[in-house]
């Protein structure tokens, strides 16, 4: 298998050259890492118009996947979660551009239509939910709204935040029934690739999904992938170079690009599906063993371990500060869950410290919760429109009735309680709280 990325990096670090070229610090050593941080230099290839060495690797991590073309991107899938949208702007035929997505998008989601002027049909949970992570969401509801017209594209966030995985095979082909195209959020699931039954968004019918390669692959924080697939339109694979260079810096981080290199490699070469399958055994008994001592668990995604925390009789944050003490550092908590990210690297040992520190706590009688029900919003105006207006801040107590101006996320995972435009309701004012958020930007 080749990396022809770190190849070449490591070669020009070897090789003596005076740098009189970014970055600063020339090379020299300060954390350890600066001789292989370069810029686009004579043989690197561009990111943004990759027929080089980016080029050759990105077409193996495309044959690894199983897509007609992947692309790197170094800013995270905040920058890919952007593409994919302004690829749908670019290639509709509609005077404005209608997205059917959960309420459980990411911020980037939202900055996106900001940036692109986009119109959002949202659709909600069935029943009240304890977080604003879920969107419980059927594929008979994306059938109806389908049903009702004037969608121009279908959104999906799968794994969710707390593990929740969407039927991606039933809504995909909902979707290609109704000629709309699919482009899904797959940030925490890059690995489900690599499994014994892959459940990657891609293989289940999806257009176009992005990956954050740094959540679960051992690439650096802000490595990413936007796939394609081999089904999608052409033209998305035609522009989305260009597309993505609107929304990353001209000056991409080589570090990440190496890793996602040296990644795709391992991805190549077969190795990690055995890492893979050895650790979701690890992880599957370790959830098996919690279970056995009381503590319930939540979700469907392989390598996270969700603690439904209120009905082991706990705060979810309080949970959380409980194991700190014990040495242990969650991916996520709020008031209702506490989240636990394992990995292809993750060993038995640690998830015998998870195991143990969690054994020396009792399980508790189940804390009674009035969850406030996320309703649909009242929309005043378009997100752009109320997003780029001059705002003041008031408190949550004296937003009654106001009109949201930048969008209030929870972070993390960074999902918006209330968006750009919509009119701050009673059950909106108790999710803010419940998330701690005291103070809020109005018209």
């Amino acid at each position: 298998m080749a990396t022809p990325v770190n190849d070449f990096v490591k070669a020009y670090a070897q090789s003596g050259t005076v740098r009189f070229h970014m970055p600063g610090h020339k090379g020299k050593s300060f954390h350890g890492m600066e001789c292989y941080d370069i810029t686009e230099i004579n043989g690197a290839d561009y990111l943004y118009d990759a027929q080089g060495i980016i080029g050759a690797s990105e077409a193996q991590t495309a044959k690894a996947f199983g897509t007609a073309r992947t692309l790197y991107g170094t800013e995270g899938s905040s920058q890919c979660i952007k593409t994919m949208l302004g690829i749908i702007k670019m290639c509709s035929s509609s005077d404005r551009v209608t997205v059917l997505a959960p309420r459980n998008v990411h911020k980037a989601f939202i900055d996106a239509c900001i940036l692109l002027d986009l119109d959002v049909k949202w659709l909600y949970p069935q029943k009240p939910t304890a977080s604003i992570c879920c969107a419980d969401i059927s594929p008979q509801q994306f059938e109806q709204a389908l049903g009702e017209g004037g969608i121009d594209c279908c959104y999906v966030t799968s794994p969710d935040y707390l593990g929740n995985m969407a039927d991606i095979k039933a809504i995909s082909q909902i979707c290609r029934k109704a000629g709309i195209p699919l482009i899904v959020d797959n940030a925490h699931g890059a690995y489900t690739a690599f499994l014994k039954e892959s459940c990657h968004p891609i293989a289940l019918g999806a257009d176009m999904c992005c990956d954050s390669a740094h959540k679960t692959l051992p690439c650096y924080t802000g490595a990413a992938y936007l796939h394609i697939s081999k089904s999608a339109p052409k033209e998305y694979g035609e522009i989305a170079k260009n597309v993505m260079s609107m929304f990353g810096s001209t000056s991409p981080s080589y570090l990440l690009l190496q890793s996602l290199d040296l990644c795709s490699e391992r991805l190549a070469s077969g190795k990690f599906a055995g890492e893979l399958e050895d650790a979701v055994v690890r992880v599957s008994e370790c959830k098996r063993k919690l279970e056995s001592m009381g503590w319930v668990l939540c979700g469907q995604e392989k390598l996270k371990i969700t603690l439904d925390a209120a009905n082991c009789g706990y705060d979810g944050n309080d949970l959380a500060d409980m194991l700190r003490e014990k040495k242990i550092e969650p991916e996520y908590s709020d008031a209702g869950y506490v989240v636990f990210m394992a990995s292809a690297w993750t060993q038995q040992s640690e998830l015998d410290a998870l195991m143990q520190a969690l054994e020396s706590i009792p399980v508790k009688t189940a804390v009674k919760q009035e969850l406030p029900a996320i309703t649909a919003a009242e929309r005043k105006m378009p997100i752009r429109q109320a997003a780029l207006q001059r705002y003041h801040t008031v408190s949550v107590d004296e937003a009654l009735g106001k009109v949201c101006a930048m969008t209030v996320t929870a972070c993390q995972p960074s999902v918006p309680v209330v968006v750009s435009g919509e009119v701050i309701s009673d059950e909106v004012i108790k999710i803010l709280k419940r998330y701690s958020i005291f103070s809020v930007n109005v018209l």
